[in-house]
C-alpha cells in the first residue's frame, strides 16, 4: 500500500468512531445485556444487516506476552470444535511452541471505547487450514459482546494500561469476580524493532473465534481488513526488562513464565463487523483487495 492510500485507510477507521455515538451505544448494550442471550442473537442478527463494519483502532503500545502451555489438555478443552493446538509464536526469530498468548491494549472503535486483557490459545481451524486466534477470555472496562455470553457492562474492578516517561509499559488490570489479574512493567529502552511471524500475525488476525467461557455452538470465524504492513515488525522485548508480578489469565494451562514479550509502538487500524461475521479473506493476496475495495468505494 503507498503513502496516500495508507493515510486514507487511516483516516477512514479513525473517522468511523465517534464519541457520542459510543456514548449513546454504551446505554443500549447495558439495557441489552438485561434480556435473555437467545434473544439478545435475535437482535444482532437483525442489526448486523444496517451495519456490517466498524472502525476498530488499537492504540499506540499494545502489548503481549507468550506462555508455552503446561497442560495440552486443558488447553485442548478451551477450543471450539474443529480446531487443534499448533506450535506458533510472535516473532518469526523465535522457537514456535504450543502456545497462549496475553494481549492488553487500549482501544477505540465505533461501538465501544476503553481497555481490554485479552487471553488467546493459538490453534489451526481444520474446516479451513487457517491458524487462527481463539478468545478464551478477557477482562475490560467497557461494553463487551461475545456470541456465549451476549452484552455485558464492564467486567473489571481496576484497569491500567498505560506508559510512564521513562519508556516503560505500565499494566495493572484486575476482574470484578477476582479471578483475573495482570500486572506487569515492561522497560522498552532495550526493545528493538523485529519481524513478526506472519502466519500467525496475518492469516491469524483473518480467523478469529471464541473459545473457553466465551464459546458459542453457533458461532464463526470472523476476520479483521487492514494494512498488512502494519503486521510486520514490532518492538521484542528482553525479558530480564518484563517483570510480570501477577498472571492468573490461562493460569491452569500456562506455564508460569513467558518465552516471549512484544510491543506495538503505533496505532494499529482495523476494518471488522460489528458482530462477529464468517470473512472470505484467506491471505494476504486477498487483504491487499479488501482494503482496495474499500478505498475505491470510499
Amino acid at each position: 500500500m503507498d503513502t496516500r492510500d495508507l493515510h486514507r485507510f487511516v483516516e477512514r477507521t479513525e473517522g468511523m468512531v465517534s464519541p457520542r455515538d459510543v456514548g449513546r451505544l454504551y446505554q443500549r448494550a447495558e439495557m441489552l445485556a438485561r434480556l435473555p442471550v437467545a434473544i439478545q442473537k435475535v437482535i444482532v442478527d437483525r442489526a448486523s444487516g444496517d451495519d456490517p463494519s466498524i472502525g476498530f483502532v488499537v492504540e499506540p503500545y499494545c502489548f503481549f506476552l507468550t506462555y508455552e502451555l503446561t497442560d495440552v489438555a486443558a488447553a485442548r478443552r478451551q477450543l471450539p470444535p474443529h480446531y487443534e493446538l499448533v506450535p506458533a509464536a510472535i516473532f518469526d526469530t523465535t522457537e514456535a511452541r504450543p502456545c497462549g498468548i496475553v494481549g492488553a491494549f487500549n482501544i477505540h472503535t465505533s461501538v465501544f471505547w476503553g481497555s481490554r486483557v485479552e487471553l488467546y490459545v493459538i490453534a489451526e481451524d481444520q474446516r479451513s487450514g487457517m491458524l487462527s486466534w481463539i478468545i478464551c477470555d478477557y477482562e475490560s472496562n467497557t461494553i463487551n459482546y461475545d456470541p456465549g455470553q451476549g452484552f455485558s457492562g464492564a467486567t473489571t474492578s481496576r484497569s491500567v494500561i498505560t506508559t510512564t516517561h521513562r519508556g516503560e509499559v505500565l499494566i495493572d488490570v484486575a476482574g470484578a469476580s477476582g479471578t483475573n489479574r495482570l500486572a506487569t512493567v515492561a522497560s522498552l529502552e532495550a526493545a528493538t524493532m523485529t519481524p513478526l511471524e506472519q502466519r500467525l500475525w496475518i492469516e491469524g488476525n483473518l480467523s478469529v473465534d471464541y473459545g473457553g467461557r466465551l464459546m458459542d455452538p453457533g458461532s464463526v470465524p470472523f476476520g479483521l481488513v487492514f494494512d498488512p504492513d502494519e503486521m510486520r515488525q514490532a518492538l521484542q522485548l528482553p525479558l530480564d526488562d518484563v517483570t510480570v508480578d501477577e498472571n492468573t489469565f490461562g493460569a491452569s494451562f500456562l506455564a508460569p513464565e513467558p518465552f516471549e514479550a512484544a510491543c506495538f509502538p503505533y496505532a494499529q487500524h482495523f476494518l471488522t463487523s460489528s458482530f462477529p461475521t464468517e470473512s472470505t479473506i484467506r491471505d494476504r493476496t486477498d487483504l491487499d483487495d479488501a482494503v482496495r475495495q474499500v478505498l475505491e468505494a470510499e
